[in-house]
């Protein structure tokens, strides 16, 4: 049986300064989590982007601890993202057993939206036992 959760999260980036010459741009990703999830993230976000306007990719892995549906525990989520242009595509899934105390056998994906400067998410996922 799949399930949605749904909420809001503030995000806190932060560059890492790899010097000069680096070949991508890295993060250190904090957030905060409320509604359905609740709780908080951290993880590491590598970036790139060409000279061409609204063209880049990113990947990130985070682990999220918290409650899911008032489940307490912890899992990571993995980040592709790729922009074309300013054409979009972004998938977030949870990698696979990673879920902890009563979140082990969680799976599912998670679309984040992004509406007048805030950040919401919507959370498909599952658990199996």
């Amino acid at each position: 049986m799949t399930n949605r959760a749904s909420g809001t999260f503030e995000v806190n980036l932060t560059p890492q300064d790899d010097g000069p010459g680096a070949v991508v741009g890295r993060m250190t990703i904090k957030k905060q989590f409320q509604g359905d999830i609740e709780g908080t993230s951290e993880g590491v976000m590598l970036m790139a982007s060409s000279g061409v306007a609204g063209s880049a990719g990113y990947v990130a892995i985070e682990k999220v601890t918290g409650k899911v549906g008032g489940r307490s525990g912890s899992f990571y989520l993995q980040h592709n993202g790729i922009m074309t242009r300013g054409a979009g595509q972004l998938a977030i899934s949870v990698i696979p057993d990673t879920g902890s105390e009563e979140l082990v056998g969680l799976s599912g994906t998670m679309n984040i939206i992004i509406a007048d400067g805030r950040h919401s998410y919507e959370f498909d996922y599952s658990i199996s036992i």
